[in-house]
């Protein structure tokens, strides 16, 4: 098998897709959720990729969860994607303490809950690849979801200072910013809603999960060793940024 990779939120949607495309590429992939079993176990059972359940909101768990995928596949992860996330959307004004707190938590926390338990084996191995998913709205924000807009931000954040810090041991670090997927999330808007969307998107088309999956793949390689600190805009024209 080729190298070790796992993705969290690895098991339905966009996750599922960077999943199976980084399977297709020759590595050796796990697969992380959060509470889905029918769905996990459907993936495994599809694609033989080890699904593997804990909190990535909770930094024991995923140092306990780590230290069992580095057991499956046989030694330390060379490969991490940090997918997982939520969202609790609402307006501000009335915007609890609770839906802030868990969307940073499993959408921003996450990112060091995963990346410190992985972070020295990649340093001694002088090889790693951290690729973490944003958004469009953690580029331009997004009414009504003041909390995602700001952990997505975040994320971008985080992949430009931890790139500078890992650069000269060969790990590279990277950020996709999706724009609107053709995922189940995405087909549960109103048809009217959905139509205004596509209407605003300049390939007038929504994304498709197995594009960023390639993305994902590619930043993985070999091949993109000189690409760190980047966020790849995969949201087909829809938000430009310099």
């Amino acid at each position: 098998m080729g190298r070790r990779a796992l993705v969290t939120g690895g098991t339905r949607g966009i996750g599922a897709a960077i999943s199976l495309k980084l399977q297709e590429a020759g590595y050796d992939v796990a697969a992380n959720y959060a509470g889905n079993d029918e769905a996990a176990k459907s993936f495994t059972d599809a694609t033989g990729i080890k699904s593997f359940k804990w909190d990535v909101g909770d930094y024991d768990s995923c140092a306990a969860g780590l230290a069992t995928v580095a057991d499956a596949q046989g030694g330390p992860l060379e490969i991490l994607v940090n997918n997982a996330g939520i969202t609790r959307d609402g307006m501000f004004h009335k915007m609890t303490a609770e839906q802030w707190n868990d969307v940073i938590r499993v959408d921003l926390t996450s990112l060091f809950n995963m990346s410190r338990p992985v972070i020295d084996g990649m340093r001694e191995a002088g090889w790693g690849r951290i690729v973490n998913i944003s958004s469009i709205n953690g580029q331009k924000g997004q009414m009504g979801q003041v909390n995602y807009s700001a952990a997505k931000a975040g994320v971008i954040g985080f992949t430009k200072a931890l790139a500078q810090e890992t650069a000269r041991k060969g790990i590279t670090v990277n950020c996709i910013a999706p724009g609107y997927i053709d995922t189940d999330m995405v087909a549960a808007v109103p048809e009217n809603v959905l139509q205004s969307i596509i209407a605003g998107i300049p390939v007038n088309r929504l994304g498709k999960a197995g594009e960023i999956g390639a993305a994902v793949t590619y930043l993985c390689s070999e091949d993109a060793g000189f690409v760190t600190g980047a966020t790849l805009a995969a949201n087909g024209g829809q938000y430009v940024s310099g």
